[in-house]
């Protein structure tokens, strides 16, 4: 779901605030407006015209938001028609770059769902532990990568693992990731996911990979640390990988920190060779 793009990226805020604002409206159902985005972001990746047709930076804007309106008023619910309105009206270097922001639309219609109930730091964490317990469980990742499985199938899965465990935000995502055909692998789709989130509450992800397990004191420090260093606050996801030796390995984004042991292992073995 990246937009490499500046102008996408100034598509995607300008939509985001229309959501926002139609979401802060007496009635308005967050839950109900992710479901209908993403409703929207499969039927734009099956129909190559219609994306093509929303993104065409020949016709005009206001042209297009309108034909969003006039196809999708009664069907979906209002915020979401005014989100794709607004997406509609904005520049897209390719149509490709219009799903994904409908889908990053999705997730954080569902993050306002979580905050509003206050679940909006739980979310986070549930979604990241999902996509450790995919990552870690071979069968379980090939059951949910299975496309000759019906979606639907593969959403039960996903919901029968969490229903009971987890908000009912982080069912409704995980029941998304499962179906989806993007071709994302799901634990990676979580992982964007909880991007999103983390993005929606002003925080950066850090996705640490450490040898050894962290104490509370080593994840304050380090996440002190990363705040110091990116100027905003930096949650941690943490995986231990005994592989490492020691030391650990931090991702921020496009940024990696390697300080782990088998690195400098595998530098040395490499200049010794020659």
């Amino acid at each position: 779901m990246s937009l490499d793009s500046g102008s996408a990226r100034a598509s995607l805020a300008a939509a985001r605030e229309v959501l926002e604002r139609q979401l802060a409206l007496e009635g308005a159902d967050p839950g109900r407006a992710g479901d209908d985005l993403f409703a929207l972001t499969s039927l734009l990746d099956e129909s190559i015209g219609l994306r093509r047709s929303l993104s065409d930076p020949a016709r005009p804007a206001e042209g297009k938001a309108d034909f969003v309106r006039r196809t999708f008023t009664g069907r979906v619910s209002a915020p979401a028609v005014e989100a794709l309105a607004a997406l509609a009206a904005g520049r897209w270097t390719s149509a490709r770059d219009l799903a994904d922001a409908t889908e990053r639309l999705a997730v954080l219609a569902v993050v306002a769902q979580a905050e509003r109930a206050g679940r909006g730091e739980a979310l986070e964490d549930e979604l990241f532990r999902f996509s450790r317990i995919i990552a870690g469980n071979p069968a379980l990742r090939d059951a949910l990568a299975d496309r000759t499985a019906p979606a639907a199938n593969r959403a039960s899965l996903a919901a029968r693992l969490l229903v009971g465990r987890a908000s009912p935000e982080a069912v409704q995502l995980a029941r998304r990731v499962a179906a989806s055909s993007r071709g994302v692998r799901a634990e990676r789709l979580l992982e964007e996911y909880v991007e999103v989130v983390a993005e929606s509450r002003r925080q950066l992800v850090a996705h640490v990979v450490t040898a050894q397990p962290l104490s509370d004191v080593q994840r304050e420090r380090l996440a002190a640390a990363l705040g110091r260093q990116y100027g905003r606050p930096v949650r941690l996801n943490v995986d231990v990988d005994a592989s490492l030796v020691g030391g650990l390995r931090v991702s921020v984004g496009d940024d990696v920190i390697d300080g782990a042991v088998s690195t400098r292992l595998e530098e040395a073995r490499r200049r010794l060779a020659g």
